[in-house]
């Protein structure tokens, strides 16, 4: 097993994750040309170090640099752009992901990154996803950092991706709609269900991107995993701090847990581990639990739910249960301790075998629809809208969401 470690303990960046995959050692030339698909109109391409450039028109190049900054060698990728302040859409940026010649998982991956970007967006300012018009992350350098590390992962190929908790740093950040506190309401909106701290001098230190990239590929979060270091990578930041400011990537190797190192066969299904916590409750007005599920849910919650049972001497009672990561337990404690009546919770370990799935965007004549595949492996056993979409597009039109679920997928049977 192939495992890739963030250590975030300067935060995170996307010119920083480029820097320090790159530094692992991937092939410069190889990214430099996936990366020369996107036609962005007016763009050049730069390797700094390397006798390798490719050019194609004018307007912004990719610098990588090989530098050492505060003792410190690494990587240092950055974006220059010409452009001041666009404001595109949702769309705009899937039409030039969708123009490129990358593969068709970077291409998914990379429309998956920004429309979880869009929503968070949308949260903090009242809009659906494809309302939402990009400010700085609009533009070509959040583009490149985004589709890039999308690239490069497809590149290195982990089986795992763990990260170290993120430090999110304090203060403030110029923002397109003002001075704001760190972190930024969209990356707070990122950061949800994962563990964060503040250390070091203020200064924001988990950008938009940064936080996107984690919530997109990161498999868990905590201390560095047991395994034989194969390299490592540091991925240099632009702004002086008083903590060293680089994001550290170290790749290991471990045989797989319970499986020879011969093994070579693939589940068609996933395997991972989860915590319950569950508590009875008889005292507690029934109109408490939604908000209750609610935080849960918003926190990172895999699932909650609510069975009705009868405790002593007869009395209906119900028990919420709440499926959460380990590293959310304690949060997820915290939220069920304050807001129920009960006095104390269950926590149990549990397996789950799960199917390959993922969320696809798809444009329909009713707008934008995220639709759920389910997947045996190679084969697809089940496509279902999002429920939150339907009934976003029956308020808007009127239609009931049965029929529109129908017409929904008989749109979508012609598009996959």
């Amino acid at each position: 097993m192939k495992i890739l470690y963030l250590d975030c303990f300067s935060g995170i960046s996307g010119d920083m994750f480029l820097g320090a995959l790159l530094d692992l050692g991937l092939d410069r030339d190889e990214f430099l040309r996936k990366m020369s698909t996107l036609h962005i109109p007016h763009g050049h391409y730069h390797d700094h170090g390397h006798e390798h450039v490719h050019h194609q028109g004018e307007g912004y190049n990719i610098l990588v640099s090989d530098v050492v900054r505060k003792g410190f060698s690494g990587i240092s990728v950055k974006i220059e752009s010409s452009e001041d302040h666009p404001h595109r859409g949702l769309m705009d940026i899937w039409e030039i992901i969708d123009k490129s010649s990358l593969s068709q998982e970077v291409k998914d991956k990379s429309k998956k990154a920004f429309l979880l970007l869009a929503t968070a967006e949308g949260k903090v300012h009242g809009l659906p996803p494809e309302k939402v018009h990009f400010h700085e992350v609009g533009a070509v350098d959040s583009i490149m950092d985004i589709v890039g590390a999308c690239v490069l992962i497809e590149m290195l190929s982990p089986d795992k991706i763990v990260c170290s908790p993120l430090n999110v740093g304090s203060g403030t950040v110029e923002c397109a709609h003002g001075i704001l506190p760190v972190p930024a309401p969209a990356t707070e909106q990122l950061l949800a269900g994962i563990p964060i701290y503040s250390a070091g001098s203020p200064m924001e230190r988990v950008t938009p991107t940064g936080a996107l990239l984690v919530k997109m590929f990161a498999h868990e979060f905590g201390n560095i995993p047991e395994g034989i270091i194969l390299r490592s990578g540091r991925g240099l930041g632009e702004r002086e701090s008083d903590l060293p400011n680089f994001l550290r990537a170290i790749l290991l190797e471990r045989e797989n847990e319970g499986k020879s190192s011969t093994a070579t066969k693939e589940e068609p299904f996933l395997r991972d581990e989860g915590i319950v916590l569950e508590t009875n409750i008889d005292d507690m007005n029934p109109q408490y639990y939604e908000p209750v599920m609610e935080r849960l849910f918003s926190a990172g919650a895999m699932d909650v739910w609510l069975d009705p049972i009868i405790m002593k001497k007869g009395r209906p009672a119900i028990r919420l249960c709440c499926l959460v990561s380990e590293n959310m337990e304690e949060k997820a404690a915290e939220i069920i301790l304050k807001g129920t009546t009960t006095l104390g919770l269950r926590r149990y370990k549990v397996d789950r075998i799960k199917l390959h799935h993922h969320i696809t965007p798809i444009e329909t004549t009713f707008g934008l629809v995220r639709i759920k595949e389910a997947w045996w492996g190679k084969e697809r056993l089940r496509v279902n809208p999002e429920y939150d979409d339907l009934k976003r597009i029956s308020r808007e039109t009127g239609i009931p969401l049965n029929k529109l679920r129908e017409e929904i997928l008989h749109q979508i049977d012609k598009n996959i």
